[in-house]
């Protein structure tokens, strides 16, 4: 994933010694740099000299850039105006205002008045609608790293939504309300191009491919999956087809992320339960994936991905218990997501009398589990931490016997009770990221205009 690309200036007034502001602008850009948050460009130290000479040198050095945001550092007291002369020109940018602050020596504070800087500027930011987070040091504790590298990774998430392009073969399969999309406010609001792809232009590219490249996928296929049984080689080719007639379309219009029309098409209209499809795609070229139209999902993955730099996986839901919920996915998950060997096997289920289905297991850990949705004109992102478990023993009814365990977790949720998340789940999709972001997806909301529901 591309760095981010973060601004730099840091502030203080003309009366304080120099040597103590360059001193506290190159602590603070080497801690950033020791974040390792980015690609850092520094717009160098600022004071409030008549002129605004340092001021309009930093936006000559910032101007072009394009950065994913601005930390403005604040190492001692610094007239506002000052400031917005060199904010203003990148008030379209989100950006960070942070307050440096004193030391102790001989027994006493020794202060440069930083959060005088802030505190005055804290209310010009938001008279000015900027968008912008305000953290601060304390003497005698750790820097806020942790809600800074947060903030600028939100920032990127932000920034590379705007050119996101999410592929949708069909639309509302099983005619679903929550997986449609609102196509004016996503672009608007949020920035994912949603385009559509017909399944027709799958089937008619999939009868043109060069058998080799068949046979390429097929080998891959028998050399990295592990099969529980065996699996006629037509089963494979059809899968590889079809992956590589849409690994076509998704290098041309450059799609980060796909969903397809699955019951109502892949398993009504070809026969064909897209499992091995939803794999191979992530192995041809790297791109997400979620069944059944669910373009909200698609757009939930992004971000995440943005966030986590993870493959993230979907999961649904399919039991609560007092403290925990089963989720598990009837079909796929990728590889990032699976704990040992890609395991797949040849089942029937209801009326499909072939099916390749994965049943690796889902690896466990501390996860963010989030989903967006689109609800009486507003976004609203709902988000939870839990613990991942291995689950019980247990199968989803209709499946030959033995039925298989489908590739599922059990989640302990610890910010809110299974009741305060019942009542505040908004689809039966779940996108599932390892690790605790919420602190940067509460950033992120915040940016995006987006409801936060957790």
């Amino acid at each position: 994933m591309k760095k981010n690309i973060v601004g730099y200036v840091c502030f203080g007034e003309v009366n304080t010694p120099i040597a103590r502001l360059r001193l506290k602008h190159d602590e603070a850009l080497e801690a950033l740099k020791a974040a390792g948050i980015g690609e850092l460009v520094d717009g160098g130290l600022v004071i409030d000299d008549p002129a605004y000479e340092t001021a309009d040198a930093a936006v000559a050095k910032l101007e072009g850039l394009d950065p994913d945001c601005l930390i403005v550092c604040v190492a001692g007291w610094v007239p506002t105006h000052a400031v917005i002369r060199v904010t203003d020109p990148f008030r379209h940018i989100p950006m960070l205002l942070w307050g440096l602050c004193g030391w102790k020596e001989n027994g006493r504070i020794i202060t440069t008045a930083e959060q005088a800087g802030t505190t005055a500027l804290r209310p010009t930011f938001e008279a000015l609608d900027y968008t912008f987070k305000y953290v601060y040091n304390i003497i005698g504790k750790p820097w806020p790293m942790e809600k800074i590298s947060a903030f600028v990774t939100a920032c990127h998430a932000r920034k590379k939504l705007r050119s996101a392009r999410v592929g949708t073969m069909g639309y509302r399969d099983m005619l679903l309300y929550g997986t449609q999309f609102e196509g004016g406010s996503l672009r608007g609001q949020i920035g994912v191009e949603v385009e559509p792809y017909e399944m027709l232009e799958m089937v008619r590219a999939a009868e043109k491919l060069d058998d080799d490249k068949v046979s390429e996928g097929v080998r891959f296929v028998r050399e990295n999956w592990k099969f529980e049984k065996p699996c006629d080689d037509a089963v494979i080719q059809k899968g590889v087809r079809y992956a590589l007639a849409i690994t076509g379309k998704i290098r041309e219009r450059g799609w980060e992320a796909i969903t397809l029309l699955d019951v109502d098409g892949m398993k009504k209209l070809e026969g064909f339960p897209p499992a091995m499809v939803f794999m191979l795609l992530e192995h041809f070229c790297g791109v997400l994936t979620v069944p059944e139209n669910d373009v909200m999902g698609a757009v939930t993955q992004l971000i995440m991905k943005y966030i986590s730099a993870q493959t993230v996986p979907y999961l649904e839901y399919y039991e609560f218990f007092e403290n925990s919920m089963l989720i598990g996915v009837p079909d796929f998950i990728p590889k990032a997501a699976t704990e040992g060997d890609v395991r797949v096997l040849p089942a029937a289920f209801g009326l499909l009398n072939s099916s390749l289905l994965n049943v690796s297991r889902v690896r466990t850990g501390y996860v963010t589990c989030a989903r967006l949705a689109y609800f009486r004109g507003r976004y609203r992102m709902h988000v939870y931490t839990a613990e991942a478990k291995t689950p019980p023993a247990w199968n989803e009814f209709g499946w030959d016997d033995p039925a298989p365990q489908l590739p599922s977790l059990e989640v302990f949720p610890d910010s809110c009770t299974v009741e305060e998340f019942a009542q505040n789940v908004c689809s039966q999709h779940v996108i599932v990221a390892y690790g605790d972001y919420t602190e940067a997806l509460r950033d992120f909301c915040r940016m995006t205009d987006i409801d936060l529901v957790m």
